[in-house]
């Protein structure tokens, strides 16, 4: 399984340069051309952004893409929906058909906190933390392993 496939980081990488951009109407062919992306294949992905009301498009001379919404306000999350649907790591199958195990799987609950973790970290990745490169970097969050100033101090008392 691909979490990210490639119409969703075909997705990023056009919307990142945008909002480094934010005021330039960026044309497919100029996309495609910095990124080596075939013409037709990104201009279906950037059309299904403009659907979703991510981007704003306009036709004829000068025509092209722009953002809609603010990069601070495009998720990760959904940008990987728009392309592929809902995220869930439990669909089960088994030759097809739904999974006859589901509710006495031992595996269930814990992809299930699985995927609640990934959602978490998917949902609070935004354009604007990328761009920024500091997608780890969300508000109100502490990095992983880091204690309060406080507490180191008087651990090393």
């Amino acid at each position: 399984m691909n979490l990210i496939t490639r119409d969703t980081d075909y997705a990023v990488r056009a919307l990142c340069f945008m909002a480094q951009n934010p005021e330039r109407v960026v044309s497919v062919t100029d996309l495609g051309t910095r990124f080596a992306i075939p013409r037709q294949y990104l201009r279906r992905i950037l059309q299904s952004l403009a659907r979703h009301n991510i981007l704003e498009s306009s036709r004829g001379q000068g025509g092209g893409f722009k953002l809609r919404k603010h990069p601070s306000r495009i998720l990760l999350s959904d940008l990987m929906e728009v392309f592929h649907g809902a995220l869930d790591f439990t669909r089960c199958v088994f030759r097809s058909a739904a999974c006859p195990n589901q509710a006495n799987c031992p595996l269930r609950k814990t992809v299930k906190q699985i995927e609640k973790n990934a959602l978490i970290e998917l949902r609070a990745t935004t354009i604007a933390s990328l761009v920024s490169g500091h997608p780890a970097a969300k508000a109100g969050r502490k990095a992983p392993g880091k204690r309060p100033a406080k507490q180191r101090n008087e651990k090393s008392r």
